[in-house]
C-alpha cells in the first residue's frame, strides 16, 4: 500500500474536529479528517432536542469544569460565541434565544452540520468515514498513521489531532480511544466520569417518583455551594431535568443534593394566607395549589403532612415552608455514560498549550473538544468549547504552516 501524505490528519469528524479542520485548511494545508462512524456529526444532529444548541451567548471559562479552571480562557476569548454566531448568520441559518443565552436552529441541526461540511468543502479538506484509526506513531516526518476500514490507508503528516470525543452515549460509538493515545504518548489523564445526566435513587425512595414520574417543577437545585435554577422532572428512575443535568457534574457519591421548589415562592405566607381564607382544607390540597397536584400529595404523603390548615400551627407550617425551600435527597448514583451529555475530566490541561492546544511534549499533537479535561455547563457550553477549542488548534496549524 502506498503511503499518503497530509499536512494534517484529524481524528473525529464531530464539532471540534471539523471545526479545526476548517481553519487548519486555510491556508492550502492537506488536511484529513476520519471517523469510525457512517455520519459525521452525530452528536450535533440528536442536540438541542434535533435542533442544536450550538453556542450560549454567556459563555465564558467559569461556565466549565476543569481541574485548571484557567486553561479555556484563551480559546473561549479568542474564538467566541459571536464568533460562531456570525458564521451561522453568513450560511443564512436561522436561530432563536430559547432561554439563558441558549441559541437554537429554527429548522434543523442538519442545517449546522451542512454549514461544516460546506466550509470543510471550501477549504478543501478530505473526510474519511467508516474508518478507523488501527495505529498512530512518531515518525520522522511527524507522525504515521495506520487506518483501516473504507479509508484504509498508511499515511504520513506533520500534525495528529485528537478530537474524538469522551466516552458518553457509547451506543453512539463513544470509546475512550483519546484517552489511550494521550497515555500512548506521555500525556496525563484525569478522572473521568458521566456528567450533565440523570440522578438515580434507591427503590426506598423510587417507589414515591414512580408514582409522580413525568411531573416537572421550576426548582433551585444545589449541591455544595454550587446551585442551579431551572426546571427539574421526577422519573421512574430517579430525578432528571435541565437543574438536574447541571448539578450532576458537581455531585459525588454520599453527597445530598438540596431542592427548593419554585424559587422566590413565600411558601410560609402563602400557606398562612391560605389558612386564612379557610382553615378547612387539607394541608395537601393548599399545597396543591402552589405546587403541581402530583407532587404536593406526594410529599404531604411521605413527610406526614396531615390535617387541616386550620389544625396547623404557624410553627408547623413553618416547618413545611422550610422544607419546600431545602428539601435534601441522597442519590445513590447516575445514569452514567448510557446517557450522560459529556464526559467530565479528560486529557489533562497541564500537558498542553492552552492557545494552541498541542501537546508540550509532542509538537504537533493536538487534543481538542470533550477527550480535554474541560466541560462545560448544560446550554450550548460545550458546543461553544468545540468550536473555540478546534479553531485554536486549527489557527495554529495553519499558522505554523505559513
Amino acid at each position: 500500500m502506498r503511503t499518503q501524505s497530509f499536512d494534517t490528519v484529524i481524528l473525529g469528524a464531530g464539532a471540534a474536529g471539523m471545526m479545526c479542520a476548517i481553519h487548519g485548511a486555510a491556508r492550502g494545508g492537506r488536511v484529513l479528517i476520519v471517523d469510525h462512524a457512517r455520519n459525521p456529526c452525530e452528536k450535533i444532529r440528536i442536540s438541542g432536542g434535533g435542533r442544536c444548541n450550538f453556542t450560549n451567548t454567556g459563555a465564558t471559562a467559569r461556565n466549565f469544569l476543569s481541574a485548571n479552571p484557567h486553561f479555556a480562557k484563551s480559546a473561549l476569548g479568542r474564538y467566541t460565541p459571536q464568533h460562531f454566531i456570525a458564521l451561522v448568520e453568513k450560511h443564512g441559518i436561522a436561530y432563536h434565544e430559547k432561554t439563558l443565552g441558549q441559541l437554537f436552529c429554527n429548522h434543523s441541526a442538519k442545517d449546522i452540520i451542512a454549514m461544516l461540511l460546506d466550509e470543510m468543502a471550501q477549504a478543501g479538506c478530505e473526510v474519511r468515514l467508516s474508518t478507523t484509526l488501527e495505529k498512530v506513531g512518531c515518525s520522522e516526518a511527524g507522525f504515521s498513521v495506520t487506518l483501516g476500514g473504507e479509508g484504509a490507508a498508511d499515511i504520513v503528516c506533520r500534525n495528529f489531532v485528537v478530537a474524538c470525543g469522551g466516552k458518553s452515549i457509547p451506543k453512539m460509538g463513544a470509546t475512550g480511544l483519546g484517552y489511550q493515545i494521550a497515555t500512548q504518548f506521555g500525556l496525563a489523564v484525569t478522572e473521568t466520569r458521566a456528567g450533565l445526566v440523570p440522578l438515580t435513587f434507591g427503590e426506598d425512595v423510587l417507589t414515591g417518583f414512580r408514582e409522580i414520574s413525568g411531573v416537572a417543577v421550576d426548582a433551585r437545585v444545589s449541591c455544595g455551594k454550587t446551585a442551579f435554577e431551572e426546571a427539574l422532572l421526577f422519573t421512574h428512575r430517579g430525578l432528571s431535568g435541565p437543574a438536574i443535568l447541571q448539578i450532576s457534574s458537581y455531585w459525588r457519591e454520599k453527597q445530598p443534593v438540596r431542592i427548593a421548589f419554585l424559587p422566590g415562592q413565600d411558601f410560609f405566607a402563602a400557606l398562612a394566607a391560605a389558612k386564612r381564607e379557610n382553615g378547612r382544607r387539607s394541608i395537601a390540597t393548599a399545597l396543591g395549589e402552589l405546587l403541581p397536584k402530583r407532587l404536593a400529595t406526594h410529599l404531604a404523603q411521605t413527610q406526614g403532612w396531615t390535617g387541616t390548615l386550620g389544625e396547623t400551627t404557624d410553627k408547623r407550617l413553618a416547618a413545611i415552608a422550610a422544607t419546600l425551600q431545602g428539601w435534601e435527597v441522597f442519590p445513590i448514583g447516575t445514569e452514567g455514560y448510557r446517557t450522560a451529555e459529556v464526559t467530565l475530566g479528560g486529557v489533562d490541561t497541564g500537558g498542553l498549550d492552552s492557545r494552541t492546544m498541542e501537546a508540550k511534549a509532542v509538537p504537533g499533537l493536538h487534543f481538542i473538544g470533550e477527550v480535554v479535561d474541560v466541560t462545560g455547563w448544560l446550554g450550548g457550553y460545550n458546543f461553544q468549547w468545540a468550536w473555540s477549542s478546534g479553531w485554536a488548534a486549527g489557527t495554529a496549524i495553519a499558522e505554523r504552516a505559513a
